[in-house]
């Protein structure tokens, strides 16, 4: 049997059920309103909590860290993916939330697994609501 086959039957119920998901391409840069299939939206499924994806003076400093910096890293942090810039966003993040350092995670997924495993130790107990995002639930399984 082809794998086709075999999936065939379990996509179809997805599909009666209306539990399909396919993706859908934005035409438009992040906002309060996106273009999707060429249609105006309200967009209430961002994760741009602060509306900084699309601010004017983010996309400024963007292309001329571009232009010094190149596109990439090219490493993870502990290798050779760390750099100044890096630095400097730390120590201000810091500054502005009054903390002594702030540490930079390159995902939501990856912080959340992170600051779950600094703030609870073996026996603690994380209380959640089943309707987290699955990485809040990663993180608090993945803590011993």
């Amino acid at each position: 049997m082809t794998m086709d086959a075999e999936l065939r039957p379990a996509l179809d119920a997805r599909r009666a059920q209306h539990r399909y998901r396919s993706r859908r391409s934005v035409q438009s840069p992040q906002g309060d309103v996106v273009r999707v299939d060429g249609r105006e939206l309200i967009c209430f499924c961002s994760n741009d909590y602060l509306g900084l994806a699309n601010h004017p003076q983010l996309k400024e400093a963007a292309i001329d860290a571009t232009r010094q910096w190149g596109t990439g890293s090219g490493a993870s942090h502990l290798i050779t993916g760390h750099s100044e810039l890096h630095d400097k966003l730390e120590a201000r993040l810091a500054e502005i939330t009054g903390r002594p350092r702030a540490l930079l995670y390159s995902t939501g997924y990856m912080a959340n697994i992170g600051v779950l495993g600094a703030l609870t130790g073996r026996g603690d107990r994380v209380y959640q609501d089943s309707l987290d995002h699955a990485s809040l639930i990663d993180g608090a399984r993945s803590r011993g």
